[in-house]
């Protein structure tokens, strides 16, 4: 037998553990039988047991008395008394317990109480209300009726119908056809409707109801007030279900986070805000109230707090909060914001000074409410000694006395803040002002030397202390001043530091920048400091006094701007923009004499310049002086010998009505200078106006020979031969011309308009065709293609024109032209506004523009209207234009102002648009 079997052999000999159950490892479930246990036996004894539990390992049951209760006085605590002693564990956990409650009570009540208020606590604000209620207001309360919507019982008895009643049901539906008895004796015998009265009734039912709307009682009507009425319906709230929604969501959540974290300022005040935005203005303050309670410390909690009740709750509640945060200013202040009368104001200051000393704030606050000089001055002396640092303190101060004690107050100011430039600068006012108040009596050239010194101290002793303060912030608090209108404290400012941290090689475009940024602020007198400085380190730069020059023109002061013209001329005696300025200024004022004189000294320094004799030439000429004129150009011509002086000696001869001896002075400057080509037109105009036209035509022909690219000439030579019908030749001349300046829009527009002339509008439009396709960016031929469309398309070909020509002026001009026609008058006005201010930008001095807005002032414009035209335009001081050249330049029109001339070219131009 092998050693498997004989091991399952003896393993099933075995007998079986006392707890074993067959099957129960798969899941069976034990029984036992009666076969089992067979017949009633006893049961085995404690040492059976107890021999089966070893055998087993099982550990022998404890002693049942091992755990006996201890309060019992058997076994271990037998002859004990632990009953006493636990009953003094208790007593003291019961002591603590009442303790931690009665401590933890208060809190618990008083969160009970801000949950769920009391009705009466509720309500408290609006009792408080009523003590402003009228008596008038008492007696006007509806009285109480039945709110309950409760169903009123119904009787349930019933009556019997009379016949009558069925009677008329039964004739409700009938139609009656004749008159009965009563009807037809009419008002003897009946009753007449009487619609009068029925219209009196309806009036007074409607009386009735608007006196009920109204809130007026039997005894008192009164009429609606519609102001009142619709002011009381902009304070009803008209809410929308998703509007309502909203705020039940967003009250829902500031709800969760104030209980969540009660401590956090800005939930309540957004809880109360979506409360008051709801219009439970109840809800509202009670909410901020219990925020002013879990958060004591929160400035911003006590200031909603007080905003959303009313003043005199609002002032109890700041009370409340000055006692929490004493050193809040804000709170401070909106208490004594609420306060109506002055001396309340002053007492909440005065409270607020005591507990927040050093608040420059208050300080100011409660010296501005002050009426008297005398008791603002105390308070801003006892305002310095506790906060001497306070720049704006020490200010006031010092205005409030007179000069002495405000300069006895800046010293000490000094002495306490010897870091601020605000003391120092106020020092040079104070000074200046002093000046300005005794003017005459004082001499400013001293005052300003004053000035200068404390400045520069100024600099000096912030330099020392290690303030670093910047050119750009000196130069700022120079433009203060300029608008301060302190123009020697400005000055000193820029003298003492213009210069500061600026090298060598960049002063000039450093400094010229100043004054460009200055002028454009309109900062003129800190502007004309610099140039003055600029001026002082390079006296010998002319582009540095002609800036001085259109400083001084620009601020209108006629003795400084001649001062700084005899200064400019000793540095600088070979420009002669200087002499001729100073001349003209001279002229200007009337002054004749000194014009002369002035122009004399300009001989001597530039005896050749021509610039200068033929400005002496104008003022003698157009002072009536002609043989002094003819005298100093006959001597310009020996000594300049310029070919402008030959031209304008033959112009001034041609302007008298000497013709022949013009030409032979044009003959003799021609053989000096062959190639300039004004002296060939003002030959061959004197020769047409004479009636040659060989010699005119001649001159011409010499004059494109020597000057072929000056297309004036090749069109005063087309006009000669359209003028002697020789048409087929001005157009010859004109292609020529056009070959040698392709791109001349001149040229172009001759050729259109000899066309237009010629009665050829077809030829003149495919003209014009080629003229925009050789220059396509010419306004002058944009604005005539405007013109030559068909009406329906003008306003078309004029937004191309615009766009193709860069808004020039001439096309702008086109278009207002066009709102013109079409009685548009304000837009026509604007487009003629908008047309010159381009041609400024632009630096286009084209006259015609302006007579086309006079022609269209003259038409729709008042006289007001007009004159400010003419006085632009003579501001512009246009030269040029189609048809303002001409008559500019005719004979007889050289002495007239540019108003005269305007007014000629308007005339010339018709007014029609």
């Amino acid at each position: 037998m092998s050693l498997k079997e004989k091991t399952r052999l003896v393993f099933l000999s075995m007998p079986a553990p006392a707890s074993y159950v067959a099957g129960l490892g798969r899941g069976a479930s034990g029984f036992t039988t009666r076969s089992d246990i067979g017949p009633a036996r006893d049961g085995p004894s404690a040492e059976v047991i107890a021999e089966a539990q070893a055998r087993r390992g099982e550990e022998a049951e404890c002693d049942p008395e091992a755990f006996q209760d201890p309060e019992s006085e058997t076994g271990l605590f037998a002859g004990t008394r632990p009953t006493q002693f636990f009953a003094k564990v208790d007593a003291a956990m019961e002591n603590r317990r009442k303790s931690r409650k009665e401590a933890q009570e208060p809190e618990i009540r008083k969160k009970a109480r801000t949950e769920r208020p009391k009705i009466q606590v509720q309500f408290a604000d609006l009792k408080r209300g009523l003590s402003a209620v009228t008596d008038k207001e008492w007696e006007s309360l509806p009285e109480v009726g039945n709110l309950t919507k409760r169903r009123k019982t119904r009787e349930t008895r019933t009556y019997v119908v009379p016949d009558s009643i069925l009677v008329g049901d039964r004739n409700k539906l009938g139609h009656e056809s004749s008159l009965s008895t009563q009807q037809q004796l009419g008002d003897e015998g009946g009753d007449i409707t009487d619609f009068v009265e029925l219209g009196n009734a309806r009036d007074k039912v409607l009386s009735l109801k608007l006196d009920q709307v109204s809130g007026a009682t039997s005894e008192s009507s009164t009429s609606i007030n519609p102001k009142e009425y619709l002011t009381d319906l902009n304070v009803v709230l008209v809410k929308s279900e998703g509007k309502i929604g909203d705020i039940k969501k967003a009250r829902m959540l500031f709800d969760s986070m104030v209980k969540s974290n009660p401590k956090y300022a800005q939930g309540w005040i957004a809880a109360a805000c979506v409360e008051e935005h709801a219009g439970r203005m109840v809800a509202a303050r009670k909410l901020i109230n219990a925020g002013c309670q879990h958060c004591p410390q929160s400035e911003e909690v006590w200031l909603e707090a007080a905003r959303l009740h009313k003043n005199d709750d609002a002032k109890v509640i700041l009370a409340n909060a000055a006692r929490s945060i004493q050193h809040s200013v804000k709170i401070w202040l909106t208490a004594a914001d609420l306060e109506t009368n002055v001396n309340a104001k002053k007492r909440v200051l005065r409270k607020a000074l005591d507990s927040i000393p050093n608040s420059v704030r208050l300080w100011k606050e409660t010296v501005n409410i002050e009426t008297s000089a005398s008791d603002a001055r105390l308070l801003l002396t006892r305002a310095v000694e506790i906060i001497p640092q306070s720049v704006d303190l020490w200010l006031a101060l010092a205005k409030l006395g007179s000069s002495d004690h405000a300069q006895s107050v800046l010293n000490k100011a000094r002495k306490a803040i010897p870091t601020s430039h605000e003391i120092w600068i106020a020092t040079a006012h104070l000074i200046e002002h002093e000046a300005q108040q005794t003017s005459g009596s004082v001499d400013p050239t001293k005052v300003g030397e004053t000035i200068d010194k404390t400045i520069l101290a100024a600099v000096g002793e912030l330099r020392k202390h290690g303030v670093l303060f910047s050119r750009d912030q000196w130069i700022a608090e120079a433009e203060k001043s300029n608008e301060l209108c302190m123009p020697l404290t400005c000055e000193a400012l820029i003298k003492a530091t213009i210069s500061m941290d600026v090298e060598p090689e960049d002063q000039i475009p450093t400094w010229l920048g100043d004054i460009d940024a200055m002028q454009a602020k309109k900062r003129l007198t800190a502007a004309r400091a610099v140039a003055a400085y600029t001026l002082k380190v390079f006296p010998n730069r002319a582009d540095l006094w002609e800036k001085a020059a259109e400083l001084e023109t620009a601020m209108g002061e006629s003795s400084s701007t001649e001062a700084l013209f005899e200064k400019a001329v000793g540095y600088c005696p070979k420009a002669e923009v200087f002499w001729l300025m100073w001349a003209k200024k001279k002229w200007l004022d009337g002054n004749v004499l000194a014009a002369r004189q002035v122009l004399e000294q300009a001989f001597n320094a530039n005896p050749e310049s021509e610039n200068i004799w033929l400005a002496a030439v104008k003022l003698e000429a157009e002072n009536g002086e002609l043989a002094a004129a003819r005298a100093l150009l006959s001597r310009a011509r020996d000594v300049a010998n310029t070919s402008r002086i030959w031209m304008r000696a033959a112009v001034f001869e041609r302007q008298q009505g000497r013709l022949e001896d013009a030409l032979q002075l044009l003959d003799t400057a021609l053989s000096k200078f062959p190639e300039f080509s004004k002296l060939y037109m003002i030959q061959g105009q004197i020769n047409d106006t004479l009636g040659r036209l060989p010699a005119s035509r001649s001159s011409f022909n010499a004059g494109l020979k020597a000057c072929p690219k000056d297309s004036t000439l090749w069109i005063l030579a087309s006009r000669i031969e359209e003028k002697d019908n020789k048409s087929i030749k001005a157009r010859s001349l004109l292609e020529k011309a056009r070959l040698l300046n392709p791109t001349d829009e001149m040229l172009w527009a001759e050729a259109v308009d000899i066309e237009e002339r010629s009665g050829g509008a077809a030829s003149a439009k495919s003209v014009l065709a080629r003229a925009l396709q050789a220059c396509p960016t010419s306004g002058h031929l944009w604005a005539m293609s405007v013109w030559r469309e068909p009406r329906q398309t003008r306003k078309s070909r004029a937004a191309g024109a615009m766009t193709k020509s860069g808004n020039h002026p001439l096309v702008l001009c086109a278009v207002a032209r066009l709102f013109w026609s079409e009685r548009k008058i304000e837009k026509a006005r604007e487009w003629f506004l908008r047309t010159v201010q381009t041609a400024a930008e632009d630096n286009l001095d084209v006259g015609d523009i302006w007579a086309w807005w006079l022609c269209f002032e003259r038409e729709y414009g008042t006289k007001a209207q007009q004159q400010e035209v003419i006085a632009a335009c003579t501001i512009a001081a246009p030269r040029h234009g189609e048809v303002w050249q001409p008559i500019a330049k005719a004979p007889g029109n050289e002495s007239k102002t540019l108003a005269d001339i305007l007014n000629l070219v308007c005339d010339a131009l018709g007014g029609n648009c």
